[in-house]
């Protein structure tokens, strides 16, 4: 494995210690792949324990949050013998609420969220928090949400690294003044926020010099990729001379990646990303797609099924930092990992840490790519 990508062992032990319980206190995911109002998967487990819920988003703005987390987090539960139940809102905000209503309900003594909005999250939280249910934000902090822990990546220096990236393939390109074009994700999601923040870090001063021109932006509702693709249209028609696109993740990537397709320009005009999906690394092997953005997600289900388990054993695990949430002020107790910067020299990486494996990634044309690229 190259070196920028910590090992999973590596990482989750370092986390095991920040992890550890410190005692008492009241503080406060496991089958296929579930559509709204499937019948949520459980598993067995002694009954002195608590049950652990969690609550995905989506299967649409992202392949991860079923291909990934869904399966770390079961395989995580399922090894430590704790009951749980993992169910999918679907992009659906009254879904997520229904939801969130049959675990509370249902007795779960655990509660993980990936909010769709902060507004939804925060009415889940309060409704568990006031039935003495312990909390965790997982990947997305819901603001005002007040959650017990928070577990994600460094989520500015996932769009720091997007903006380095962007601007090392336009400097690659030797371009002058490049006219830059935002694809933004959803305003709803604080982690977009966070994304922008970073990317603005390395990007304005550029502008600002007038070394490159700031160009067309939008965010994109509900991270939609179909949204993503007519905005891009639209901007590409106002700005046909876009030399570079900064998109928040590898589905907005690929949406203007399409436009940039129609009219010629794919490979000439360098687009971002940001989750390693499958569909974004054969993007980078092709040369349509500047790099995209590594995060374990291991690591991140690992580290939210180990505090989990704890609460659920009614320990009151230590977390390893905060981060402030900006709507009350509080430092919320969390735990941030490291997010990886990917190119088309390392794509391997992502290979060899078995986040996408070579089968699925290396089909049709894609296994020259493959074999260029040093995947084995």
């Amino acid at each position: 494995m190259r070196k920028g990508i910590l090992s999973i062992g590596a990482a989750f032990a370092a986390l095991s210690l920040g992890l550890t319980a410190c005692g008492g206190g009241d503080e406060g995911t496991g089958a296929a792949p579930e559509t709204t109002g499937a019948a949520p998967a459980t598993s067995a487990a002694a009954p002195a324990q608590g049950k652990i819920g969690v609550i995905l988003p989506d299967s649409k703005s992202s392949a991860r949050w079923e291909t990934a987390d869904r399966k770390y987090l079961e395989e995580a539960f399922k090894a430590a013998g704790v009951a749980y139940d993992i169910q999918n809102a679907q992009g659906d905000k009254t879904q997520f609420q229904t939801i969130a209503d049959q675990m509370i309900t249902g007795g779960v003594t655990v509660l993980a969220i990936v909010n769709l909005d902060s507004g939804t999250g925060k009415a889940v939280l309060d409704k568990a928090k006031a039935q003495g249910i312990a909390t965790i934000d997982y990947d997305r902090l819901t603001l005002g949400g007040k959650a017990d822990y928070y577990v994600s990546f460094d989520n500015t220096a996932v769009g720091k690294l997007q903006g380095e990236g962007l601007s090392k393939c336009l400097d690659d390109a030797k371009a002058e003044k490049p006219i830059i074009s935002y694809l933004n994700g959803s305003p709803t999601d604080n982690n977009a926020t966070l994304f922008k923040e970073g990317y603005d870090g390395v990007l304005k001063p550029k502008f600002d010099s007038g070394d490159y021109v700031k160009g067309p932006e939008d965010s994109v509702p509900d991270w939609d990729n179909a949204q993503a693709g007519t905005l891009f249209e639209q901007q590409l028609t106002k700005e046909p001379k876009i030399a570079g696109v900064l998109a928040a993740n590898d589905g907005l990537g690929n949406a203007a990646i399409a436009v940039l397709k129609k009219n010629n320009l794919n490979g000439k005009v360098p687009v971002t990303g940001q989750d390693a999906t499958a569909q974004g690394l054969q993007n980078i092997l092709a040369g349509d797609q500047c790099m995209t953005v590594y995060k374990a997600v291991k690591q991140e289900a690992d580290a939210t099924a180990q505090l989990a388990i704890a609460l659920a054993k009614g320990e009151k695990p230590a977390a390893t930092g905060t981060v402030k949430d900006t709507e009350t002020g509080a430092d919320v107790p969390a735990v941030l990992l490291t997010p990886v910067a990917i190119y088309k020299e390392n794509v391997k990486d992502v290979v060899a840490d078995g986040y996408v494996t070579k089968e699925e990634l290396c089909t049709g044309d894609f296994a020259a790519m493959c074999t260029e690229a040093g995947i084995s």
